[in-house]
């Protein structure tokens, strides 16, 4: 094998790799920066919001949560020109008594807002929050919803690929082992086993034994 065929053959597979890790797991997914979203357009009975939990954590993902302006200009342009859902979706928030203030199910710090120009009720408890996808702005409801007609989610590459990441894996293993077999082939094209030929050899070629048969010869002769 020429040794320029070998990189040749390695670049789609190392392409596949790399595709395999950045990617969402399908064009049902929607990419911005490092995480991945999804809008299941199901209409789902609701006994409590872990029932809504359920249909991120089932692909994978959880409850959206966002973190800064961009962000959420994201996901309502989104919904404009992809998504097609109610006006208001339910965010993955819950109102935590304890502290007393909201907090994403996700686990994932609260550093950003978007609180529609309204006074707070003054019990909160069992409240969520909810996007409005045609203003953008957050609103505070009640979290015992009896249904809802779609659900968003959220999941961040690392989380999300890891099934796949096994896969990129493989490709990488894959080309490991071509390097090695391909090593392995121009040695043994080069000669390079011979050195382990187990063929004794003589101490001399056979310009030299002439050479020796001759000088004895002559020295016959002489004497």
């Amino acid at each position: 094998m020429p040794r320029a065929a070998l990189p040749t053959l390695l670049l789609p597979l190392l392409g596949l790799a790399a595709a395999t890790v950045a990617d969402c797991p399908s064009s049902a997914w929607v990419q911005f920066k490092d995480s991945c979203y999804i809008f299941l357009q199901e209409a789902i009975k609701v006994e409590s919001i872990e029932d809504i939990r359920n249909q991120c954590t089932d692909h994978g993902a959880d409850m959206i949560s966002i973190h800064n302006e961009e962000e959420n200009a994201f996901i309502l342009n989104t919904f404009k020109k992809q998504w097609k859902g109610p006006d208001d979706i339910l965010l993955g928030m819950f109102y935590d008594t304890d502290d007393a203030s909201f907090k994403w199910f996700d686990s994932s710090n609260m550093t950003f807002d978007k609180w529609e120009d309204h006074g707070d009720a003054e019990d909160l408890v069992d409240t969520c929050g909810f996007l409005h996808t045609k203003t953008g702005e957050w609103k505070k409801g009640n979290c015992e919803v009896s249904s809802v007609e779609g659900t968003l989610c959220k999941a961040a590459n690392n989380h999300i690929l890891t099934s796949t990441l096994v896969i990129a894996s493989t490709v990488i293993l894959t080309v490991l082992g071509a390097i090695i077999w391909y090593l392995y082939k121009r040695n043994s094209d080069s000669g390079f086993t011979t050195v382990f030929s187990t063929t004794p050899q003589s101490p001399y070629d056979d310009d030299c034994v002439l050479v020796v048969a001759e000088e004895n010869e002559y020295a016959v002769r002489f004497d």
